[in-house]
């Protein structure tokens, strides 16, 4: 049974930190800016490699130190993710998180984490995420290869003209729900 909770957070309403400024780094903030052109992230790295500077290049929400870590660097944050192949450093931080309260996530170090960063498909405003529960990152990329595939290219039309078409319902809650459920249902169908 997977246990875990899906969220989406409002990630440029929140202050991230990513520890580290190598390859590792450069994934997690490329998938959080990806999924989240906003976030405001500060990146801490003794070394921040050309990608990561790349990356942020042009986005004042993304602030580059390269510096080692600073305990104060957790100051005010609400996420962490832990990206540097220092496993002492990533154990000392998820044990300072979890006193203050901060989620945490340790890259490839599961029982260390939170939460975990699954696959993310976006077409428009529909985002589907993706987890097999931190045991086959590789499962999840190929299925969000897939549904990246098999979604329309105009699903953000469809989004449009539903919430326009929803708008003009007349009735309760539960009128409008039968209504729109009965409009999508055929949409899906094999």
């Amino acid at each position: 049974m997977n246990p875990l909770f899906p969220i989406f957070l409002k990630a440029h309403q929140l202050n991230l930190l990513i520890v580290g400024g190598g390859n590792v780094a450069e994934e997690k903030l490329g998938f959080l800016l990806k999924g989240s052109p906003e976030a405001r992230v500060m990146v801490v790295g003794t070394t921040i490699k050309e990608e990561v500077r790349v990356l942020a290049d042009g986005k004042p929400h993304v602030v580059l130190h390269e510096r080692p870590f600073a305990w104060n660097d957790l100051d005010g944050r609400h996420i962490v993710i832990c990206a540097t192949d220092d496993r002492p450093l990533h154990e000392a931080i998820k044990q300072e998180t979890e006193k203050r309260g901060i989620l945490t996530n340790v890259a490839d170090t599961p029982e260390l984490c939170d939460f975990y960063l699954g696959g993310v498909v976006t077409k428009g405003d529909l985002k589907i995420a993706i987890s097999t529960n931190g045991k086959s990152p590789t499962l999840a990329k190929r299925i969000r290869q897939y549904l990246e595939e098999a979604l329309p290219d105009d699903t953000q039309s469809l989004i449009d003209n539903l919430r326009a078409y929803r708008s003009t319902l007349k009735g309760d809650f539960a009128d409008k729900v039968r209504e729109m459920n009965e409009v999508t249902a055929s949409l899906l169908k094999k």
